[in-house]
């Protein structure tokens, strides 16, 4: 595996930026968004194919609900929310995940397990608001922008945990015990299924993890955002909360939202269970999220049409999986392992010819044909900046997103070919 360093990748130069203020970083997909769109990007779909953006195709899918095409609401309803949430729809989110997760259990989530906030990233900073002076794990690599959520408050230390490339699916509960007992860690932040690796933690290993935080106190924080994109013998979404034995007191703290899970990401909705604190946060943070959004989430939340929606897109992104593996490995891209979750996949470019076999070199390529995607060294996240000058370790690879249409992959796949014999 080649080093080298993405920092000038990363710089906000921060023009006309008063001395009170200090320069933000771009994340990863802000980037790579801001470079299309110096390359003359545009979201014709005939024309572009975007690889890199995070979020799912958003309109109508084989077996899916109805898409929602508007809101109607009274002048009451023009007032703000509460902090918390609207309490039908933390009432809703509660019930889908005693529905799902929890028949036959003792303990039940209730709307005072679940706070709503407006979107995930804002759901997160809510909750590491509260974080005290404490040692917080991370993976590596992982979500571009957990890099500045775990270090905008300087409360609490991020420790990174690394996994190799051949250890993606070995990461296990006797070495995630090492690690909480080793660097002394009060919590770990944990997407599953992860971005942009697609590993999955489910069933029994699930189960362990919930013990482990359980055991020795650490709590788990579960990004389950993509919990409904599950490929492979599991039969519908995954999270922790089938493993948690008591909602008010393990140490097991939910995130999700309809961002990618139901699809719709304008909305911006999201919900954090179980943490009191959350509300307190928002409540200075940012008051809030919209009523009338929550009031369209309580439509989309019913458990027929939550269950059909999860079904669907089952369905529809297992077959756009297969299309883009199939499709990287002809185009001698390797993806190993193969995700078992989300909808990135995680590709080595290191065997492609020399003017694109590095994640950067790749993506200025693939620019050049009007194909979007996110190079691997924006997920080598380094909190706080304490490794100064780092050595990217996923240098060689590129995250590939199959959310787009099907008809959008293939453009891209197309795309990426004309890149890699461009010379």
């Amino acid at each position: 595996m080649r080093f080298g360093t993405i920092s000038a990748m990363q710089t906000l130069s921060g023009i006309g930026l008063p001395r009170a203020f200090r320069k933000v970083p771009r994340t990863g997909v802000i980037y790579v968004m801001t470079e299309a769109e110096k390359h003359g990007f545009s979201m014709q779909r005939d024309r572009w194919s975007n690889l890199g953006q995070g979020a799912p195709e958003t309109g109508e899918l084989p077996g899916a609900p109805d898409r929602l095409h508007g809101v109607s609401f009274t002048n009451d309803e023009h007032e703000y929310a509460p902090v918390a949430g609207l309490n039908g729809l933390r009432d809703a989110v509660a019930e889908l995940y005693n529905r799902r997760y929890r028949q036959g259990k003792a303990s039940q989530y209730t709307r005072e397990n679940v706070s709503i906030c407006a979107g995930g990233r804002l759901a997160l900073t809510r909750l590491f608001s509260t974080v005290g002076a404490t040692n917080v794990g991370h993976f590596l690599p992982d979500y571009t922008a957990y890099e500045e959520l775990l270090s905008t408050f300087g409360t609490f230390v991020p420790i990174p945990i690394l996994t190799e490339p051949h250890e993606l699916r070995t990461f296990n509960r006797e070495k995630l015990e090492r690690e909480i007992l080793g660097r002394g860690l009060s919590a770990l932040l944990v997407s599953n299924p992860c971005n942009p690796t697609g590993r999955l933690i489910q069933g029994e290993e699930l189960a362990s993890w919930v013990q482990c935080a359980r055991e020795f106190d650490c709590t788990l924080i579960m990004d389950e955002f993509y919990s409904h994109y599950i490929y492979g013998a599991s039969e519908g979404p995954v999270s922790a909360a089938a493993f948690v034995e008591d909602v008010n007191e393990d140490p097991v703290v939910l995130v999700d939202g309809l961002t990618k899970n139901w699809r719709y990401p304008g909305l911006r909705i999201s919900w954090t269970a179980i943490i009191d604190a959350v509300t307190s946060a928002g409540s200075y943070l940012d008051g809030g999220a919209p009523r009338p959004m929550q009031l369209a989430a309580l439509e989309l939340m019913q458990p027929d049409r939550a269950a059909a929606e999860a079904r669907a897109i089952r369905t529809v992104f297992t077959a756009k999986r297969s299309a883009m593996l199939e499709g990287l490995r002809q185009l001698g891209i390797r993806v190993d392992p193969e995700p078992d979750g989300g909808f990135y996949c995680w590709g080595d470019v290191s065997g492609l010819p020399e003017h694109c076999n590095t994640g950067t070199s790749f993506f200025q390529a693939a620019l050049a044909q009007k194909v979007v995607c996110v190079p691997g060294g924006f997920f080598d996240i380094n909190p706080g900046k304490r490794r100064p000058d780092r050595a990217c370790r996923w240098g060689d690879f590129v995250r590939f997103s199959f959310g787009p249409p099907l008809e959008e992959i293939e453009l891209g796949l197309r795309g990426i070919h004309a890149a890699i014999h461009s010379v």
